[in-house]
Formats: structure tokens, C-alpha cells, sequence
């Protein structure tokens, strides 16, 4: 699967007026990507499923 297969949205918390958000895209297997959603043709990271749930479970930690 190519990165142009990449399904991306935004976040649920992310405002109706765009602003600073990011994109994310976990549908390719193996990988996990992230972009910045003004600069979508800028750079992507690109992270393990395992290293990006672990993110995801520290940030939105109570």
C-alpha cells in the first residue's frame, strides 16, 4: 500500500475553524503517520502502531 492510500482526519477535539491541528492517517498496516493539516503536502512522520498508541495512551493521560 502506497502513502497516497492514506486515509487522513483530524482529531475529534479539533476545532471547526481549523487552526493548529494535525492529521493523522492508521490505515496503512505497519505504520502510522502524521502531518501538519495547513502543510499537507509538507513533511509526514511516520511512527510504529505500538510507539503511537503508547503516545496517544501518555498525552491523554489524566
Amino acid at each position: 500500500m502506497d502513502v497516497t492510500d492514506a486515509r487522513w482526519h483530524k482529531s475529534t477535539r479539533s476545532g471547526p475553524n481549523g487552526g493548529d491541528c494535525v492529521e493523522v492517517a492508521d490505515n496503512l498496516p505497519g505504520r502510522v503517520m502524521v502531518r501538519d493539516s495547513k502543510d499537507r503536502s509538507g513533511p509526514v512522520l511516520t511512527f510504529e502502531p505500538d510507539a503511537w498508541r503508547s503516545f496517544v495512551a501518555e498525552v491523554t493521560r489524566d
